[in-house]
């Protein structure tokens, strides 16, 4: 890919799969917090599905839009936005009921030094949302950072694990999801919960961010030595085909792709398309920030890209020095401080 252009087309192209479950879902669908970096793609994929499968279906973009053109560019798009802030509860009830909800909204980076503002968007929000919107199907943001770190070999973490965070991010999410479940049983509330870990662009994730560090000849720190990947594409297809199966009590689903990666060979691969020796340092650790997609493999099928697909893509992207977003990801993080 060459292009903004081209890599937005081919993140918001529909599968066959997303048409069928598209048209069984009644309903106009509200994104929540759509100006993230999952949220505009996913808005478009949308519109796109909706089009090429002849529904008559609203998509609904929720944001601050405190900067930028984003708001622009989704109107252009087709989506219908709105501009609010979430935790100002007038705002919140203003906003139109739908059958449809997408949570996206929530807070990471900056959690350290600022834990409350943390806490009010991934723990005291949901409830709100979850109120004000009793009457719709909600699928809801979450991450792998719920579980503890788990031994490489052992397959990562798969729904069935305890869930025990690391670190009051990942606790927060937690809250988050307990928060929604309780309003799921309370009102019968139809749920998704789609645990993420880590969605993948040519313009930000793990796998630009090793190689980039490969191409400048930074030290890799493997320390943090295996991780999940998921192309952004796939993951967006899966968040809209789950309003589907929402149901009460909620379902949670791990999302990522199905390789445990070894980052220390996904460093030589990108050192052989690019041309330098990686400078790999530390030594990887026998556990990780894993998670096991075989239950949502299962229900959604394989991704449609592949790993070796998105190092092709990214290498290619490096190398003509495509465009980036300054949106770490912080992968080598093992205490869970963000």
């Amino acid at each position: 890919m060459n292009s903004i252009e081209e890599l937005e087309t081919r993140l918001a192209e529909p599968s066959d799969e997303l048409l069928t479950d598209l048209g069984q879902v009644d309903g106009d669908i509200m994104l929540l917090g759509v100006g993230g970096k999952m949220g505009p793609s996913m808005a478009r994929l949308a519109m796109n599905a909706i089009a090429k499968a002849g529904i008559n279906k609203k998509v609904i973009g929720v944001s601050r839009f405190s900067s930028g053109t984003l708001k622009q560019e989704l109107k252009e798009m087709g989506v219908e936005t709105i501009s609010a802030d979430l935790l100002d509860d007038e705002q919140l009830q203003a906003l139109p009921d739908v059958k449809n909800v997408i949570f996206m909204a929530g807070n990471k980076f900056g959690t350290t030094g600022n834990e409350h503002f943390t806490w009010a968007m991934n723990a005291y929000l949901p409830g709100r949302v979850a109120e004000k919107f009793r009457n719709s199907r909600m699928v809801v943001f979450s991450t792998g950072n719920v579980y503890p770190l788990t031994p490489v070999g052992a397959g990562g973490a798969t729904e069935e694990f305890t869930p025990n965070a690391n670190g009051e991010y990942g606790q927060s999410c937690l809250g988050r999801e307990r928060v929604f479940e309780h309003f799921s049983h309370k009102y019968q509330i139809p749920m998704f919960i789609y645990r993420l870990n880590y969605a993948i662009d040519l313009r930000y994730g793990v796998l630009l961010e090793l190689a980039k560090s490969v191409k400048e000849g930074r030290p890799v720190d493997i320390s943090m030595g295996h991780a999940n990947v998921i192309w952004q594409g796939d993951a967006n297809e899966i968040a809209l085909r789950a309003l589907r199966i929402c149901n009460s009590p909620a379902v949670t689903m791990n999302v990522t792709g199905p390789e445990t990666l070894s980052l220390r060979w996904v460093a030589g691969e990108f050192g052989r398309r690019l041309g330098v020796e990686p400078v790999l340092v530390g030594q990887e650790a026998p556990t990780a920030l894993l998670s096991n997609a075989s239950k949502a493999m299962q229900t959604f099928g394989y991704p449609k890209v592949s790993v070796l697909q998105m190092i092709d893509w990214i290498s290619d992207w490096v190398l003509q020095d495509g465009a980036t977003w300054n949106k770490p990801t912080h992968f080598q993080e093992r205490e869970g401080k963000y």
